[in-house]
This record gives C-alpha cells, sequence and structure tokens, in this order.
C-alpha cells in the first residue's frame, strides 16, 4: 500500500513578489530549497498564513541567499509581497517505508527568510 506523508516544509517565509505576467510557479531561494530537500520543478501546496488561501504549483530556483520567495503567474493575485506563507511537498511511499521516514522541515527567519 502507497500513502502521501510529508516529505519537505518550508515554514514560515515571506512573499517577497507577485508576478502576475510570469508564466506560473513560485521562484524559491536556492538555499531553502536545498536546506528543505526541494528540487526544481517539484510540486508544492501553498499556504497562505495571512488570508488562509491554498494552492498547488512548481517550485522554480531563485538566486541563492536572496531570500526570494515570489510567486509567479495567476496564483500571484492569492498573496500580497509580505504575507506570510508555508511551502509544503508530499511523497508517496510504501506504508511501512512512512514509519519511519523523517521529513525535511525547516524554519527560515520570516524577515530575511535567510536559515538561521
Amino acid at each position: 500500500m502507497q500513502i502521501e506523508v510529508l516529505k519537505s516544509k518550508i515554514h514560515r517565509v515571506k512573499i517577497t513578489g507577485a508576478d502576475l505576467n510570469y508564466i506560473g510557479s513560485i521562484t524559491v531561494d536556492e538555499d531553502l530549497m536545498e536546506a528543505a530537500n526541494i528540487i526544481e520543478g517539484e510540486k508544492v501546496a501553498i499556504v497562505n498564513v495571512n488570508n488562509g488561501e491554498r494552492l498547488e504549483t512548481y517550485v522554480i530556483t531563485g538566486k541563492r541567499g536572496s531570500g526570494e520567495i515570489t510567486m509567479n503567474g495567476p496564483a500571484a493575485r492569492k498573496v500580497q509581497p509580505g504575507d506570510i506563507i508555508i511551502i509544503i511537498s508530499y511523497a508517496h511511499m510504501d506504508f511501512e517505508e512512512a514509519k519511519t521516514f523523517k521529513p525535511s522541515v525547516i524554519f527560515p527567519n520570516e524577515v530575511t527568510n535567510t536559515l538561521n
């Protein structure tokens, strides 16, 4: 049996930009991606703490050390710069494997979006 479990989470980062005219996705600082074990193109859920919006998109790599978190495309209407979001990815795995799997969860500085 396969189940879906939490794989990675970037907990509470600040939106630095919203680009409605981009084709889609969320741009995330490469340092944060690496620390959370998220790769470019990976599907993620976005939870906006400020307004309760939830959406799914995929990740594109932002400049390392920039603190960039930019929502792109139509989803840019779901956030405002300064909003706090949570970025979550899930993985499908065997039930027995899931019992011992440890997700990568990081808690960046939500003012600077950098690792503490």
